[in-house]
């Protein structure tokens, strides 16, 4: 079984940004801009993973 190790990167980095957009949430709101862009880089990043899976789906 092949590891792709950009994947398990991009997981970690998704983990760690939702908690960072938690943590602004709960401290500053969820309107305030530090949210909002944790809130937006996550949503980046979720498209890459999704996309990245459909890659290995349908090659």
């Amino acid at each position: 079984m092949k590891v792709d190790l950009d994947c398990l990167d991009l997981n970690k980095d998704i983990k760690d940004l939702r908690n960072q957009m938690i943590d602004s949430g709960l401290t500053k709101g969820l309107s305030h801009p530090e949210t909002i862009k944790y809130s937006q880089k996550l949503d980046q990043l979720i498209n890459i993973h999704q996309k990245f899976n459909q890659q290995e789906i349908n090659p």
